[in-house]
C-alpha cells in the first residue's frame, strides 16, 4: 500500500510559479506521474518519470514550462511550474504505478487526495 500527498498548490498570477511536491509512504521505485482535473473536464496526464528519475515525458501542452523530478531518499516527487498561464488552472494529482512510464490514468493504481493550482489572468 502506497499513500500519497501533494502540497505546493495556491493562487499566482500568469507568468507566476510553482513547484509541487508529492510525498509517498512505502516503497520508492515505483514509476511516477502528474495529472489535472479542471471542472467539468477529464482528469489529463500531465508527466510522468520512472523510478530512478532518469526518464521524464510530458504532455505537449505543459512541454518546456513543467519540470517533474524525485529524490527517492527523501521518497518525494516534484513538479516545478513556470510561466504559469489560466488554462493551467486544475486540481493536480500525483500517481504511482509498479509498470513503466504511462499517460494513461489506469495504468496508476494509487492516488493522493489533489492540490488546487488557480492562475489568474
Amino acid at each position: 500500500q502506497v499513500q500519497l500527498l501533494e502540497s505546493g498548490g495556491g493562487l499566482v498570477q500568469a507568468g507566476g510559479s510553482l513547484t509541487l511536491s508529492c510525498a509517498a509512504s512505502g516503497r520508492t521505485t515505483y514509476t511516477m506521474a502528474w495529472f489535472r482535473q479542471a471542472p467539468g473536464k477529464e482528469r489529463e496526464f500531465v508527466a510522468t518519470i520512472n523510478w530512478s528519475g532518469g526518464s521524464t515525458y510530458y504532455a505537449d501542452s505543459v512541454k518546456g514550462r513543467f519540470t517533474t523530478s524525485r529524490n527517492n531518499s527523501k521518497n518525494t516527487v516534484y513538479l516545478q511550474m513556470i510561466s504559469l498561464k489560466p488554462e493551467d488552472t486544475a486540481v493536480y494529482y500525483c500517481a504511482a504505478s509498479a509498470g513503466g512510464t504511462s499517460i494513461y490514468t489506469k495504468s496508476y493504481v494509487y492516488w493522493g487526495q489533489g492540490t488546487q493550482v488557480t492562475v489568474s489572468s
